[in-house]
């Protein structure tokens, strides 16, 4: 690990905090207020009210707070632990560099405080990932694995296939170095330097001296275990060129192309045995309309209310069951039956369970694509939801943040919706109490945090605005 020292952590976050000033990119604002939250933990640890700025700015309340809070016994506060880990989350979605690096310092910080922390080594794994440390990144993944008995976020799967991918890769290149034996010249390196020749060689039109050079660096790439993103960059060059030499052969051409397309792939998304995701039927708007029509339906919330209802079998008695996320089935209680889970793209609990249709929540029409690539199970689905279905209150009801202002939760997306449709004559809520009773989801899922970025209050008052009858554990809108 890369230090761990929890003052010079948080000295650190502050001073990034500053950087981010005036950023126009949406992911360093959203890092910004994160940072901004992890100093108001920080400024209000131990103490009945927050610290006041002391002259020497945001680094010096960090170092003030830290050090006249002391963690408990059993290491890093738990609030402190939620901040830290929402910090290096963005840090890591916004994957330059410098965020990188402070995602890591995090994840080592976490690990020094809390050794068996299981989202600090999922963290650790993800940030090593992003920096082309790929044997670290399934190493740390594996301890993830080792500490967890719900694998909600798919890891058994990504370790798989950073393994294939780097048995893929060894194989294309033996296979380079198999059609172009002088390689073997070049492959002491330095590899950008011989790669510089050999583009230099290709300009003049020598593709006979050119090529040995290229793979050469390319070996040499491999051998100095060079950062994923750097080798697999050079493999796509070399193959762009490779492909426009006149009189290559299509038969090695393709088998190094297939290879280079499959441990691409399996980078991204694991090995499956079907990538076209089981020959699922994509439906927009106007089939979805179609396929709810005159049936009644009942959403069931995550709460802990449900999960002592015992309206198990009551739920199970509607036409259509919808569940959310991270939804727990227990029979007696929830009902056993999901025909249409309602899921934001973030997270992968449940996208193997077995249902009808799925909808797949995102703001960000390129995230939410990747997650669809990354996260879908072949055959987990019949119908899935397109693009037309992928922001409902944003991009249906067209509620701007100047609207809306909060992030609308994957419950609310989905009941304004079914709502917009008109089309059921029974729409019913089962255990919606906007987390007043708690959080009733899989184990694995039971310790995120239920966020502060959506407006439980205006989306329950839009609700009772809305409903015909109310009672203790239904709400009933038609």
């Amino acid at each position: 690990m890369r230090g761990g020292e929890l003052d010079d952590c948080l000295r650190d976050c502050a001073v990034h905090s500053g950087k981010l000033v005036g950023s126009l990119d949406r992911r360093r604002a959203e890092l910004a207020e994160q940072l901004r939250k992890l100093l108001v933990v920080v400024s209000t640890t131990g103490v009945t009210a927050p610290v006041p700025a002391p002259p020497g700015g945001a680094t010096a309340l960090l170092k003030r707070a830290v050090k006249g809070a002391p963690t408990p016994p059993g290491g890093i506060g738990d609030d402190l632990l939620d901040a830290l880990l929402a910090v290096a989350s963005k840090a890591l979605e916004c994957g330059y560099d410098d965020e990188l690096r402070l995602a890591l310092q995090i994840s080592d910080t976490v690990l020094v405080q809390r050794k068996n922390s299981r989202a600090g080594w999922r963290l650790r794994a993800r940030v090593l990932e992003a920096l082309g440390e790929e044997r670290e990144a399934v190493e740390a993944y594996a301890r993830y694995l080792e500490l967890t008995t719900q694998d909600g976020f798919g890891v058994a799967a990504r370790i798989a296939g950073l393994h294939r991918a780097a048995e893929r890769e060894r194989e294309l290149l033996d296979l380079l170095r198999h059609r172009c034996p002088r390689a073997a010249e070049f492959a002491a390196g330095p590899a950008t330097d011989v790669w510089a020749e050999g583009l230099a060689l290709h300009a003049l039109g020598d593709w006979d001296a050119a090529e040995p050079r290229l793979v050469g660096a390319l070996l040499a790439l491999a051998a100095d275990e060079a950062p994923v993103a750097d080798r697999q960059d050079l493999l796509s060059q070399y193959l762009d060129l490779l492909t426009g030499v006149p009189g290559a052969d299509p038969a090695a051409l393709g088998e190094a192309v297939a290879l280079y397309a499959e441990q691409r792939r399996v980078r991204m998304r694991g090995p499956v045995a079907d990538p076209t995701f089981g020959g699922v039927h994509w439906i927009g708007l106007g089939e979805f309309r179609n396929r709810i029509a005159g049936k009644s339906v009942c959403l069931i919330a995550n709460s802990g209310r449900v999960g002592e209802s015992a309206m198990g079998g009551e739920i199970d008695g509607y036409d259509l069951v919808v569940r959310f996320n991270s939804f727990r089935i227990d029979p007696k209680h929830t009902g056993g039956r999901t025909d249409i889970h309602a899921t934001i793209h973030k997270h992968g609990f449940n996208w193997d369970e077995p249902v009808t249709t799925r909808l797949v929540f995102g703001g960000v029409s390129g995230d939410w694509k990747h997650s669809l690539r990354t996260r879908l199970v072949p055959g987990a689905q019949r119908y899935l939801g397109d693009e037309s279905l992928r922001w409902p209150v944003r991009n249906i009801g067209r509620l701007g943040s100047d609207v809306w202002s909060g992030i609308p939760t994957t419950g609310f997306n989905m009941l304004w919706l079914l709502d917009f449709l008109d089309v059921s004559p029974k729409l019913d809520l089962i255990g919606f109490d906007f987390y007043e009773s708690g959080a009733y989801r899989v184990p694995e899922a039971m310790k995120l945090a239920i966020t502060s970025v959506h407006e439980y209050t205006s989306e329950k008052a839009w609700v009772m605005d809305r409903a015909q009858s109310v009672t203790d554990m239904r709400i009933s809108l038609r």
